[in-house]
């Protein structure tokens, strides 16, 4: 949706951009369609994506199979897209340029589901953050999940940021990056295999789904306690989409 009187360069490099995206992930984009509105009413460009894909045979993935004993893994860092902008769109400094982790998480899925097809969930915690994914999964499924909150990756950048404006980390956007729920035997080599991908080398194994606390996400500190990890109150700052 092209607001009318938007610049030919802009329309062209945001135009430009699907498409490479879609190459990178082995994609094809099949169709579009463009609109304009009036002057004022579209504040640029907005576009709006579907996608369609095939489910491999064999695969079950749904937050419902997340059983007690399951890995949870995370395939990298945490809160850097939501912080990225954030200082953006609110202009805000912190020291150090902060850029989006935004990429396809495509071949990484792949590689996962070429050691274990048996994957029990995935989440790509954008919109809802980590916390958001953590607790939709531990209710859907009916089990708790407790984390080793000193395991988090959160970078420094993101906890100065978050720590100066009061936000906790688990409940920032996060974009290329995924949550997966493995059974406890095949954790280390699923854990190896989103290693070895470039977009995973600091994926690290967070906590354990538990039959405790069923639908509660539970965070043991780093000063020997606990706390319970809700979802996050009222709008999301950013709110991405």
């Amino acid at each position: 949706m092209l607001e009318e009187g938007v610049e030919l360069s802009v329309v062209g490099r945001v135009a430009q951009a699907p498409g490479d995206a879609a190459r990178t992930a082995g994609l094809t984009v099949a169709t579009g369609d463009t609109k304009v509105v009036d002057a004022g009413h579209g504040d640029g460009i907005f576009i709006n994506t579907a996608g369609i894909g095939l489910v491999p045979d064999g695969v079950d993935i749904r937050p419902q199979r997340a059983a007690p004993g399951d890995a949870v893994l995370v395939s990298g860092q945490i809160g850097v897209h939501g912080v990225a902008i954030m200082s953006v769109r609110e202009g805000l400094e912190f020291g150090v340029e902060i850029q989006s982790d935004t990429a396809s998480l495509a071949g990484m899925v792949a590689d996962t589901l070429a050691v274990c097809q048996d994957l029990h969930a995935l989440r790509d915690p954008t919109r809802g953050d980590l916390a958001t994914s953590l607790n939709e999964i531990a209710g859907a499924a009916g089990v708790g999940i407790t984390l080793d909150e000193r395991s988090l990756p959160v970078p420094d950048t993101v906890a100065n940021a978050c720590s100066f404006l009061g936000l906790d980390p688990l409940h920032v956007a996060n974009e290329g990056e995924l949550v997966a729920f493995v059974p406890p035997d095949h954790a280390e080599a699923v854990l190896e295999a989103i290693r070895a991908h470039p977009l995973g080398k600091e994926s690290v194994w967070i906590g354990t789904c538990v039959e405790d606390h069923p639908g509660m996400v539970v965070a043991a500190t780093g000063l020997g306690g606990t706390r319970v990890v809700d979802m996050p109150l009222g709008e999301q700052l950013p709110r991405i989409c």
